[in-house]
């Protein structure tokens, strides 16, 4: 199983990626060992699919980059969903 993953820090930046591991991963951003773009940030964990394929999983781990409009949605969301908790 492979995971596409969106995570946002502290100032709302947004990163996304792909993995067969999603805990480890966070964990691996979290401690500055992630992307290079991720480093010196915390980071939570708000959008995640699974998927039963790698080629499937890179295809929308392309896609999710790619589309600033979902990236967005996907964030509003989560920011509406915390702020009103």
């Amino acid at each position: 199983m492979y995971f596409v993953y969106l995570i946002i820090n502290q100032k709302n930046f947004s990163y996304v990626g792909y993995t067969a591991n999603i805990n480890k991963r966070i964990l691996l951003h979290n401690k500055g060992k992630g992307a290079k773009y991720t480093k010196g940030s915390k980071w939570k964990l708000i959008y995640c699919k699974k998927y039963k394929s790698k080629s499937k999983a890179l295809r929308e781990e392309y896609k999710l980059k790619k589309n600033r409009k979902l990236r967005n949605f996907i964030k509003k969301k989560y920011l509406d969903y915390s702020q009103s908790g």
